[in-house]
Formats: structure tokens, C-alpha cells, sequence
């Protein structure tokens, strides 16, 4: 988590550092401006040893992001790998402190801010499966 925070908030320094022209304005206010939530719903299936990544579109840049394992199974109970990334060419590459191992659940597992940009969100076998298995994960963002 820390890991993804630090990635976002490289990002967000990155797109807010900007110069001015007007020399004689002493002070600025801004305003964020108003961007709707976003939220997205992706399913799929993980084969043993394997993952499933969805790709989503993120638009403001250092807004909220959650991202809820909504089900995984069966059984019901299995932990599975959960993360946010990137894509690098076609494969979806993590962040680092971007994810975890966890139970399906009704609350986010992973939170933070983000830049703006293209991200992945992935399901992946934590070395525990036996079968494939089904998920749904919610992804709500600006």
C-alpha cells in the first residue's frame, strides 16, 4: 500500500508542478476540479497457476481509488493474490506495494490515490487453488 501511494503521489507532484507567466500574482487559488466517481465492474476466471487482468482508464489526476475483491470462488473462502498495476506491453506489471493476498470481501482491500492514466487491476493464484476460480472485483475511481 505504501508503495502505491508513493508511486501516486510521484505522479500527482509530477502533473501539479507547472510555471507561471504572471509575475506579479503574489497568491493562486485553485480548485480541484470536479470530476464524477467512476464505477467499474470486471469478472473472469484465474486458472491454476495463473491470473486475469482488466484494464481501466483513470481521468483525474490524485483522486480516490478503491479496489474490492467482490467474490472468488469457489470456495468462498479462498485467499487469492489482488493488485493494481500497469501495463508493460501487454502484460499488467504490478506496483510495488500494489497488492496483496485476501478473502473476497464487501470493503476495499486496496485504497489510495492516483494519478491519471492507464492501469490494471489483477486477480492471481496465491499458490493455493485447486481449480479455477471466479471472481468479481470493483473498481471505483475519478
Amino acid at each position: 500500500m505504501v508503495g502505491l501511494l508513493v508511486a501516486c503521489a510521484l505522479a500527482l507532484a509530477t502533473a501539479a508542478c507547472s510555471t507561471s507567466s504572471d509575475s506579479a500574482s503574489t497568491s493562486a487559488v485553485s480548485t480541484a476540479p470536479t470530476a464524477d466517481v467512476t464505477t467499474e465492474n470486471f469478472s473472469g476466471t484465474v486458472q491454476v497457476g495463473g491470473s486475469d487482468a482488466n484494464p481501466f482508464t483513470v481521468t483525474f489526476s490524485g483522486g480516490l481509488i478503491n479496489l474490492t475483491l467482490t467474490s472468488a470462488g469457489p470456495p468462498a473462502t479462498i485467499f487469492m493474490g489482488f493488485g493494481v498495476g500497469t501495463y508493460v506491453g501487454s502484460t499488467c506489471q504490478l506496483l510495488t506495494g500494489g497488492f496483496l493476498v485476501t478473502q473476497a470481501g464487501t470493503t476495499p482491500q486496496l485504497s489510495g490515490t492516483i494519478g491519471s492514466g492507464q492501469y490494471c487491476v489483477m486477480v492471481y493464484d496465491a499458490g493455493n487453488q485447486l481449480a479455477p476460480i471466479t471472481y468479481t472485483v470493483t473498481v471505483t475511481h475519478y
